[in-house]
């Protein structure tokens, strides 16, 4: 048995590793070199499939042939046989064609169905009385609140009903200690009220984490050049209490640090929120994926990195470790950060964990495929919907993704 796992987990890794490398070098490629959409599909083959018989006893489709051509039905261990009709057979009971062989036989047996209602939807919200579009973002872009209702109205009808909010604030209202994620009358606790009023059966979830607040940029407050862990925790608490009081359904923490979970989890259950769930930000990892957030909300870090209080990419066991923490101190959802380069981490929870696991489709994984849509090297209706199902299949109950209105419109279309 160990033998065994160890092999699945060696072609894995491998076929992951190939795959960074694939992507790597696909999005290293000059612009120049891009193909136009038109020219990427021009063939002089016909496309529509043959309507003319094959005769599968292929008898006489090599004479006259001027080199020397393997029959795989001759000699004293032929490949093939033909069966009571002449024709060429392989003699295999067991087809798993025999399952793929209709859409109507695909949908019937397929194991994993990625549906609207899977969705959480992340929306970037600043107070400005305009949209702005984010350049590293397609598609995305800073929503005034108005903006914001139309955004969460619009994806109602196509099934989205869960949103976290994601804040741009100005850089005058930031400081160290972040005060400003409780402020009863900030952006975030006014765009929750507007929510839950005009949507009240939707879910709303809110990030609680200081770097948005930061005037360092950090997740934490902030002392010669060290994260705080428990003086950050006392913001959080203070931060997860005041969005509760304005109708958060969920609060996620991000910041990663150690022990906030059961800190928040007390807060919330002393202030009578006991219904208020905890999405736990729990295998959040110091990712190189995260650029366009952090372009979208203005909150690049103001020196060093995010690597003592985020996990290391290199570490998979760790995140059992986060998980079996954040779980102990009442997180009723653990999820994996970033997604499609961390499926084995979200299978690792899976299968460790009663609890439902989300997967964060972040920034940089919806940047690459909009960059590559856009140069016309992907269909992007194809490559979001595998993506989505991908996640799935990992084991993600819930799936953060930008493109969580767009793929339930596709959805639609194709009446799922």
């Amino acid at each position: 048995l160990k033998s065994h796992i160890t092999y699945h987990t060696l072609v894995f890794s491998t076929n992951m590793k190939f795959s960074c490398v694939l992507l790597t070098a696909l999005f290293a490629t000059s612009s120049a070199f891009a193909p136009s959409k038109s020219s990427f599909r021009t063939t002089s083959l016909n496309l529509e499939p043959s309507q003319d018989p094959v005769d599968k006893t292929l008898n006489g489709i090599d004479d006259g042939a001027e080199h020397d051509i393997f029959d795989p039905l001759s000699g004293a261990q032929p490949a093939l046989i033909r069966n009571n009709n002449d024709e060429v057979w392989v003699p295999q009971r067991v087809r798993p064609r025999r399952n793929r062989k209709s859409a109507a036989i695909r949908n019937m047996v397929r194991e994993n169905i990625v549906t609207p209602s899977n969705f959480i939807y992340p929306l970037f919200i600043h107070d400005e009385d305009f949209n702005q579009s984010i350049e590293s973002m397609p598609g995305c872009e800073r929503h005034s609140l108005p903006s914001m209702l139309a955004e969460v109205g619009d994806a109602y009808k196509y099934g989205v009903k869960s949103f976290v909010l994601f804040p741009k604030v100005p850089d005058e209202l930031k400081t160290n200690l972040g005060v400003e994620a409780y402020n009863p009358e900030g952006i975030v606790h006014r765009a929750i009220r507007m929510i839950k009023e005009k949507y009240p059966e939707s879910v709303v979830c809110t990030d609680v984490a200081l770097d948005p607040y930061s005037d360092q940029g950090h997740d934490g407050v902030v002392e010669n050049g060290k994260i705080l862990n428990d003086v950050t925790i006392n913001q959080l608490c203070k931060q997860a209490v005041s969005q509760a009081r304005a109708g958060a359904d969920i609060v996620a923490p991000s910041d990663m640090m150690d022990g906030r979970v059961g800190a928040i989890r007390d807060a919330l259950d002393s202030e009578g929120f006991t219904d208020v769930s905890i999405l736990a930000y729990t295998a959040k990892y110091a990712s190189a994926y995260y650029g366009p957030f952090r372009d979208a909300l203005d909150s690049h870090p103001g020196f060093g990195d995010k690597k003592t209080y985020q996990q290391d990419p290199a570490n998979g066991r760790e995140a059992l470790v986060e998980a079996a923490l954040d779980a102990s101190e009442g997180a009723d959802m653990l999820m994996v950060k970033p997604g499609m380069p961390y499926l084995d981490v979200i299978r690792r929870l899976k299968d460790n964990s009663d609890l439902p696991i989300a997967a964060y489709h972040v920034s940089g994984e919806y940047a690459m495929i909009k960059a590559a849509c856009e140069r016309g090297w992907l269909e992007e209706k194809d490559i979001v919907l595998e993506t989505l199902t991908c996640f799935k299949r990992a084991g993600a109950d819930i799936i953060l993704t930008y493109y969580a209105k767009q793929a339930a419109m596709w959805m639609a279309e194709d009446g799922i």
